[in-house]
């Protein structure tokens, strides 16, 4: 019987992914502060948008590395 073993390169490459995630999640909030801190400012808009941007990259590249590492670990290779 076979059993599968955890392919460690496609693990370290969720594992950047998430951290990638980590640091959107953030700067998204961070930005999203700042711009609405700042509202007489004439970079809100601008800055809003982008901290807009930075929550969605987030929450893909969480979603992204959570299934890269579930791959890594539960998906059958064909040798």
């Amino acid at each position: 019987m076979k059993t599968n073993k955890t392919d460690k390169n496609i693990l370290v490459k969720g594992v950047k992914v998430i951290g990638i995630s980590a640091g959107c999640m953030f700067l998204g909030p961070t930005l999203i502060y700042i711009a609405l801190t700042n509202k007489e400012k004439p970079l809100y808009i601008p800055i809003l948008i982008i901290a807009i941007i930075v929550c969605v990259l987030a929450i893909f590249f969480a979603f992204k590395g959570i299934n890269t590492i579930l791959d890594s670990m539960f998906k059958k290779k064909n040798y």
